[in-house]
């Protein structure tokens, strides 16, 4: 048998286990986990870390590609600047209790935020995720990173880690969008039945409904695997979708990293109270 994940304080514990042994949920059910997005510039950071969240998102990247000085810092492109460094990062996280997940866009911040990483991981005594888009999705145009060196360079560090893998995706108001095709799940399943730790798969909310069946398939696959929907600003998507998905689905195997006012509203049709 597989394993689904690492054991209590693991960087690969599922995130439903650390925070039901921690008594911060009741439940083992996904869409108690609270998120913290884009927890990038230092305001943010020290937002997230006061809030309710549990788990905290936060993207990664190089101010200027190919530089040997230049660290990595908190921000999302266009951003090419911060007033937050990966290492200033982690300093003010590892005093806290929440879980991590790091977002990369690019190959270049992957390594040296490794070696970050290593310097406070007798710190992290919990989940942190890694995540990237290594395939093309449905409506997607932004670069995909390149899936093996960003796997193989994540797991010579860390081989017990949690990855967030994922497609490049778009979402157009007046144009049919089309959802996630069996061929994009099945190369995605190409890739991760050869991992052995967990994997959670960031899917967007406007386009999971269409495609409840080819992920119903890729759950299936393992029990290592997770769902992570998330939303786009502007993206139209229904409450009554979220519960469909919700319906569909496992509670174990679906997070939700949605914004509000819909998180709210999802949250309240389900009988979560939460605390604003």
């Amino acid at each position: 048998m597989e394993t689904t994940a690492g054991g209590p304080g693991s960087w690969s514990e599922n995130i439903l286990q650390y925070f039901l042994r921690n008594n911060q949920i009741k439940t083992e059910d996904g869409a108690q986990i609270i998120w913290y997005h884009a927890a990038n510039h230092k305001a943010q950071m020290n937002e997230a870390l006061k809030s309710a969240a549990h788990m905290i998102e936060a993207d990664v990247l190089l101010p200027s590609e190919g530089s040997d000085q230049s660290q990595p810092i908190m921000a999302h492109p266009p951003e090419t600047s911060s007033d937050n460094t990966l290492q200033e990062w982690l300093t003010e996280v590892t005093k806290s209790n929440k879980g991590i997940k790091l977002d990369f866009k690019s190959l270049a911040a992957v390594e040296p935020a490794m070696m970050l990483l290593e310097n406070v991981k007798k710190h992290l005594k919990r989940p942190v995720w890694i995540n990237a888009d290594i395939l093309p999705g449905p409506n997607g145009n932004s670069r995909v990173v390149d899936a093996k060196p960003f796997i193989d360079t994540v797991t010579s560090f860390f081989p017990d880690v949690t990855f967030s893998l994922g497609w490049t995706t778009g979402w157009h108001p007046e144009k049919v969008n089309e959802g996630y095709s069996w061929t994009m799940v099945k190369e995605m399943e190409c890739i991760c039945n050869e991992l052995s730790q967990p994997v959670t798969f960031p899917v967007r909310a406007a386009l999971v409904r269409q495609s409840c069946s080819q992920f119903l398939w890729l759950l299936k696959k393992s029990n290592r695997y997770s769902l992570t929907i998330w939303t786009g600003k502007n993206d139209n998507y229904s409450i009554e979708d979220l519960l469909y998905i919700r319906d569909y689905f496992d509670k174990k195997q679906v997070f939700y990293d949605i914004l509000e006012p819909q998180n709210h509203e999802f949250k309240q049709a389900i009988g979560i109270k939460v605390n604003l």
